[in-house]
């Protein structure tokens, strides 16, 4: 069977997001479908293909048009007759985000419900991108299905990409974060942290130190976003950085890691050295904090 797919794995959700000072605009989004979008827009000749659950009501129906309509193939979504999507807001202080959520009952939850499923969709795949935010939603069953059917992939020749994308509130205790995102970056080609939440998290003293606490874990390829300073990376036992483009517009910063991470992916894909796909991400993001919302045509 081929491997011609690139895969997210997680969770999309309703996004209400300001339109104005008073009124909010709905949309679709989450971590690892923006990237989806944004690498079928890289890439626009490659199968783009997100991998999750939803329910059957009509707002499910509305996402899974969506993801059609901007290119990103549905068919491995499972679809739940007892569950919906999550929803949450985003409130903009100058081009700072912040969200309030409400996903505990998201038929997401239950996308590694299914390990027979998992391993038949993953054997398409010619990469496999998930993040500390999968994780953190799936119940413990559902990361060991999920890690295992990752691995199997790995094994079979698919790039597995993983951003542990720390989320503290997600998680029962720090200690239980800490543990499971290491368990997923063992299972990982390329690792996509970000300085600030790895500093918060696992008390980095600097990014050389994330860059190389990572890499001890076995991944290839290690790329740390650092907002708009230096990008580190270490790649087959190789450091490179790289200064970020300055960004003369900023809007709004959501989205700004899940689309470096496509266009790094991207420019990875098609072949190119780490600092070309670092700047590629780089010049992507940049490109994406210049208007409002996570999704940018």
């Amino acid at each position: 069977m081929a491997r011609d797919l690139l895969f997210g794995i997680g969770e999309c959700m309703v996004e209400m997001s300001p339109a104005d000072e008073d009124r909010y605009r709905l949309g679709f989004a989450g971590d690892t479908f923006n990237t989806c979008w944004y690498l079928h827009r890289e890439l626009p000749q490659a199968q783009v293909a997100f991998l999750s659950a939803v329910g059957r009501d009509r707002m499910s129906d509305r996402m899974l048009a969506f993801m059609r309509e901007g290119g990103v193939d549905t068919s491995h979504i499972a679809r739940l007759p007892d569950a919906t999507v999550g929803l949450y807001l985003v409130e903009l202080d100058r081009a700072e985000r912040s969200f309030a959520y409400w996903r505990s009952d998201s038929a997401a939850r239950r996308l590694a419900s299914d390990p027979r499923h998992l391993t038949a969709s993953l054997a398409r795949a010619k990469l496999a991108y998930f993040s500390g935010i999968t994780m953190a939603i799936l119940p413990p069953k559902g990361r060991r299905a999920l890690l295992a059917a990752l691995k199997k992939a790995r094994a079979d020749g698919c790039i597995v990409a993983f951003d542990p994308n720390l989320r503290p509130a997600l998680w029962s205790d720090a200690h239980e974060m800490r543990a499971e995102i290491t368990r997923a970056a063992e299972t990982a080609d390329i690792i996509l942290p970000s300085y600030d939440d790895e500093k918060t998290g696992f008390g980095d003293a600097t990014p050389l130190d994330t860059v190389a606490r990572y890499a001890k874990l076995g991944a290839p390829v290690v790329v740390l976003k650092n907002g708009a300073s230096r990008v580190y990376a270490r790649a087959r036992g190789v450091d490179h950085q790289m200064a970020v483009p300055f960004a003369e517009r900023v809007v709004d910063t959501t989205a700004a890691g899940d689309s470096f991470n496509a266009g790094f992916l991207a420019a990875h894909l098609l072949g190119r050295d780490v600092l070309s796909a670092m700047s590629a991400g780089a010049r992507l993001s940049g490109r994406v904090i210049g208007s409002r919302g996570a999704l940018v045509n």
